[in-house]
């Protein structure tokens, strides 16, 4: 995925469904400029990491 679907995908009233290495994620922040995003799995919103945009996956 580049940086702007991942800043779109954040953006968005909709629901849209990330995966980060098979896991459902939701995308926190987006840096566009270092082409990272800040993510945690649904089911556990205490688990944040910061990842590659590319490493992310719309499903």
């Amino acid at each position: 995925m580049e940086a702007q679907r991942a800043q779109e995908i954040m953006n968005s009233p909709k629901m849209v469904t990330v995966t980060h290495n098979g896991t459902s994620v939701y995308i926190e922040h987006v840096d566009q400029q270092q082409g990272t995003a800040t993510v945690h799995p649904l089911d556990n919103p205490d688990e944040k990491q910061n990842v590659s945009v590319s490493s992310l996956q719309e499903r």
